[in-house]
């Protein structure tokens, strides 16, 4: 199959970096073949029928922050912005398993935060300087583990800040970056509750964030293969110059580009001398198909037990563990029931196992930690036509849907003005 002499932008990977570098780059009008290898886009962020729930259940259950500026603006590029919702104002509530007390967070809309000194939007049992403690991470020179830059102990850490890192990171806070961490509070709650509004996609995430994209790129004439996989580059001097998916070969034209939107380990058994993150943490999500109690909150966290968030969903309960490795090997019916008695507890339900789901991504995202951000590659490789994508790669963030969708947008930046260049010369 040969390329286009016009220039195609070949991106290779239909996760949610290679969709938001498909969607903004088909905006500008470029000609692109998306390729993805399974016969499903959207990552580790799809939907699917369950036929043992009888239900559509997401491969994990995610949240976005109302700050998290890159996502909505992809959201909005495929209008699917109204398919998130969230409560009004920013707000988190939470429930300890060991001693049943709940509380809410609840931050107000500016960036002086009054809720401090509120015991009745603030944690309990925390007083107003303890918070002085994020300061020190948010302006952390050097990359240290989050214990070495703050004391993990006590109310505050325990009741909001390690289940906030815990879901942000995927490892245990103690030893996860400082750096990613800082960033985290600069971009949510440094900027106050309106960049702190909790946001799901009730409908599903692929409901949300793949389907209107496909939709959105077919419509402007974009080529989406699927079961399409990459086996190797070919290399000549500083070019990419053919493509090769086994049965088949595309020779790359001069003005043609490959944006590379696959996970880590597959970048780097293609890209000769690629250094990425090579250690990564598993995320378990289970799912059961049971009304939640009316009125119940949409999004509660869980401390002191193997649930970490809990979702009340429409006709159904859902619940994420982040780094999950001690319940990978567990048989799954017993991960199902613990997890199950705890959400039970939380909602008032009885614990008769519902139909269950649970689902295991054993690479879920790299290993937050200091020393696993340091090898995070930028977009650039020494190929010109050539641009990295992913949540994986060097955005400043942890391996989140914002990080993934800004990578996207970046490496679209690039590209287009790589294309500019060429013009002008």
């Amino acid at each position: 199959m040969p390329s286009s002499d016009t220039g195609t932008v070949h991106i290779i990977g239909a996760g949610l970096a290679g969709l938001a570098a498909a969607v903004r780059l088909a905006a500008q009008g470029r000609r692109i073949v998306l390729h993805e290898a399974t016969g499903q886009p959207g990552g580790r962020c799809r939907s699917y029928y369950d036929h043992v729930t009888g239900m559509v259940i997401d491969n994990g259950t995610h949240l976005l922050l109302s700050g998290n500026h890159a996502a909505a603006a992809y959201l909005k590029a495929i209008g699917a912005e109204h398919l998130l919702e969230g409560p009004p104002s920013a707000e988190f509530d939470f429930v300890d398993l060991a001693t049943a007390q709940r509380w809410t967070v609840r931050f107000n809309d500016g960036q002086i935060p009054w809720w401090i000194f509120d015991k009745n939007r603030r944690v309990p049992e925390t007083r107003a300087r303890d918070y002085l403690a994020l300061m020190r991470l948010m302006w952390t020179s050097a990359d240290k583990p989050i214990g070495e830059l703050m004391r993990c102990e006590g109310p505050l850490y325990e009741r909001l800040l390690e289940p906030l890192f815990l879901a942000a990171l995927n490892i245990e806070p103690l030893h996860g970056s400082g750096r990613l961490a800082g960033q985290i509070i600069r971009e949510t709650i440094a900027l106050g509750g309106q960049a702190c509004r909790p946001l799901i996609a009730p409908g599903g995430i692929g409901d949300a964030f793949v389907a209107p994209a496909l939709r959105t790129l077919r419509e402007r004439g974009v080529e989406v293969t699927l079961q399409h996989p990459l086996h190797a580059l070919a290399f000549e001097d500083d070019r990419v110059t053919g493509l090769d998916f086994g049965e088949e070969t595309v020779a790359l034209a001069g003005d043609d580009r490959v944006i590379l939107a696959v996970p880590a380990y597959a970048a780097t058994a293609m890209v000769p001398g690629l250094s990425a993150p090579t250690a990564f943490r598993s995320i378990v999500n289970a799912h059961f198909r049971i009304d939640p109690p009316a009125g119940a909150p949409r999004m509660i966290g869980v401390v002191n037990g193997t649930t970490e968030w809990l979702f009340a969903l429409p006709g159904r309960v859902a619940v994420t563990v982040s780094d999950a490795g001690e319940l990978l090997e567990r048989p799954r019916a017993e991960v199902a029931q613990t997890i199950w008695n705890e959400a039970a507890q939380v909602l008032g339900l009885t614990r008769t196992l519902p139909p269950w789901q649970i689902v295991r991504e054993r690479r879920a995202t790299f290993a937050a930690t200091p020393e696993e951000n340091a090898k995070r590659p930028g977009p650039v490789t020494r190929w010109r036509n050539l641009v990295l994508a992913g949540d994986w790669i060097d955005t400043g963030l942890p391996a989140t849907i914002e990080g993934a969708v800004r990578s996207g947008h970046g490496a679209a930046e690039l590209v287009a003005g790589q294309g500019r260049s060429e013009q002008a010369a």
